[in-house]
């Protein structure tokens, strides 16, 4: 599975061939750098690692350091896996957004979804609260409401729809259409909204 590594940049929008309204995410992928070859003989499994978005020395560990001086590269903040890459590549090879994608491929989009901390129930699971103010219901607009039974089972359900932490969560949106590459400025347009916050970064994959 091709991918490469990017940083989301905001959103825009694109009028197509016909003319019509496409809102895309911008996306700033690549260039990423292979930083490790591994191969069924000596790891068990074929895959490619590839290194994005420049870090200072003074924040890698020596380790990491060590790591990315084999591959003859500074060092990154993003390191990623990819398995069964269609293409056979070298260790410090630089890997481009249009070596990967071209125009009108569909791809899916992994990211971590904007956090919003611990929330009530009807922002988290979209419950509608109690419908009117009469009978002396005035502060349970957002209130969940009842949770279980009584003597039988003794206890809240798993599974029950309650208040909680909200996003923050890694998700994958599938099947978005990549509609411009500006290979020029490193740039990916896709159609639709992809997660997480601007400056976050996502994991294209083909």
């Amino acid at each position: 599975m091709s991918g490469i590594i990017g940083k989301k940049i905001g959103m825009t929008s694109f009028f197509d061939a016909n003319g019509k309204y496409v809102p895309c995410t911008v996306i700033e992928a690549g260039p990423c750098v292979v930083t490790q070859v591994k191969t069924n003989e000596k790891d068990g499994y074929t895959a490619l690692q590839l290194a994005f978005d420049e870090k200072k020395e003074k924040h890698t560990s020596s380790a990491m350091k060590g790591h990315f001086e084999l591959a003859k590269t500074t060092p990154k903040r993003k390191v990623v896996e990819f398995r069964h890459f269609e293409e056979e590549k070298n260790l410090g090879d630089t890997l481009t957004v249009e070596q990967v994608f071209a125009e009108g491929d569909f791809v899916d989009v992994v990211g971590t979804s904007k956090g919003k901390g611990f929330q009530g129930v009807v922002k988290r699971h979209g419950f509608g609260g109690v419908g009117g103010q009469t009978h002396g219901q005035h502060d349970r607009q957002r209130a969940p409401g009842s949770l279980g039974a009584s003597s039988d089972p003794s206890r809240v359900m798993k599974g029950m729809r309650m208040a909680g932490r909200t996003g923050g969560n890694r998700k994958k949106i599938q099947n978005l259409e990549v509609v411009k590459i500006m290979a020029e400025k490193n740039v990916i347009l896709i159609k639709g909204s992809v997660p997480g916050a601007k400056g976050s970064y996502v994991i294209i994959e083909k």
